[in-house]
């Protein structure tokens, strides 16, 4: 019984220190990444990772940059849908920056392509509600972005790297 319970002992100590260097790295993680800045819709945030860079440059220079952010056009605008696709986009984006697995330039995924034309079209519904009435989203929709691809992101093409943009509430980098 004595061994048994010293067995449990070791057991229990090294699960709890497996446990413990876990969530240390996830902190320590979570505050390198300014993870607290993901959960804000400040634009900046979204330039955290320097892959960003050009689109944040691009967002300062479009017609929306006063009346959109980020989050307005790249987020669905219900509460436990926007959490759910920041967490999702977080955990993608997290793995993908970690282990270099992505496409340059960055490009959207037909499910965050979809949540941008749902957002042009919550925003703007007035003016396309009868251009779009009862049409599904399909691969064969005419998506706003193929005409007004300047609006969000202002003029395409620019062949020099964006300068870093102001760091957030944090270290700069």
């Amino acid at each position: 019984m004595k061994r048994t319970l010293a067995h449990l002992g070791v057991v229990g100590v090294g699960l709890a220190t497996l446990i413990g260097f876990f969530l240390g790295i996830s902190a320590y993680t979570f505050v390198y990444a300014e993870g607290a800045s993901y959960l804000s819709t400040d634009p900046r945030a979204c330039a955290n990772c320097h892959i960003m860079w050009p689109q944040y440059d691009s967002w300062q220079k479009s017609s929306h940059h006063h009346v959109a952010g980020c989050a307005d056009c790249h987020m669905p605008h219900t509460f436990f849908a926007k959490y759910a696709a920041k967490a999702e986009n977080g955990f993608n984006h997290s793995w993908a920056f970690t282990f270099q697995n992505f496409h340059e330039p960055i490009q959207m995924t037909r499910k965050n392509r979809d949540i941008l034309q749902d957002s042009c079209v919550h925003c703007h519904q007035t003016t396309v509600h009868q251009m779009l009435a009862g049409q599904p989203l399909t691969t064969d929709t005419i998506r706003c972005v193929q005409c007004h691809s300047t609006v969000g992101h202002g003029p395409r093409g620019h062949t020099t790297p964006a300068p870093p943009p102001p760091p957030t509430a944090g270290r700069a980098r």
